[in-house]
C-alpha cells in the first residue's frame, strides 16, 4: 500500500472511531436524591460477601450475565422486582415481557428509582441504566420494545429480586 493510502486510511479510522463516541462514558444530569444514601459507602469487598460473585460481577462492575440462565426468566407471579443491592423497586410485574433475547425484560421502570448513563464500552453509544440508590448496575435501554412504551429495559436477572405480592 503506498503512503498515500496508507494515511488516508489511518484518517478514515480514526475519523470513525471518533465519530463512534468511544470515549469517557458520561452520566445523567439528573438530581439525586440519594447522593447520601448508606449503600453508597459499602466497600467492594463488602458488596462481594453480601452479593455473591455473580450478582456483584454484575451489580458493582457492570458484567452480563449469560443470557437464557436466570430463574426471573420464569417468573410470573404478580409483585415487584427490586434491586438485588438494596432492594429498591425497580419494576412490577405487570411490566414484564418475554423479549426473546435471555434475560428478563420490561417495557417501563419506576423511572425516579434509576440513573441512566452513555456507555460505549462496545464501541457504540448505548444508554446504561441502575439503581438510583446504590448506583448498581442493572442493564441497558432499547428502543424496540412492546407498546405502550416502545422501550425494553433489558435486565440482569442476577440484579433482581423478586418480592411477590
Amino acid at each position: 500500500m503506498d503512503a498515500f493510502l496508507q494515511r488516508r486510511t489511518v484518517l478514515l479510522g480514526g475519523t470513525a472511531l471518533a465519530l463512534s463516541g468511544c470515549g469517557p462514558e458520561t452520566a445523567d444530569a439528573s438530581p439525586d436524591a440519594w447522593a447520601n444514601s448508606p449503600f453508597r459507602r459499602i466497600s467492594d469487598a463488602e458488596w462481594k460477601r453480601r452479593l455473591g460473585e455473580a450478582s456483584w460481577r454484575v451489580l458493582r462492575h457492570e458484567g452480563t450475565e449469560q443470557p437464557f440462565t436466570s430463574p426471573l426468566n420464569d417468573e410470573h407471579r404478580r409483585g415487584v422486582f427490586v434491586c438485588k443491592g438494596c432492594a429498591l423497586p425497580l419494576f412490577q410485574s405487570g411490566w414484564k415481557y418475554d423479549s426473546g433475547t435471555g434475560w428478563p425484560s420490561f417495557f417501563r421502570v419506576t423511572e425516579a428509582n434509576i440513573g441512566t448513563r452513555t456507555d460505549r464500552l462496545i464501541g457504540i453509544a448505548r444508554t446504561e441504566y441502575h439503581c438510583a440508590r446504590c448506583l448498581g448496575h442493572q442493564g441497558h435501554l432499547f428502543m424496540d420494545g412492546p407498546p405502550p412504551t416502545g422501550r425494553r429495559y433489558c435486565n440482569n436477572g442476577v440484579a433482581l429480586s423478586f418480592q411477590p405480592g
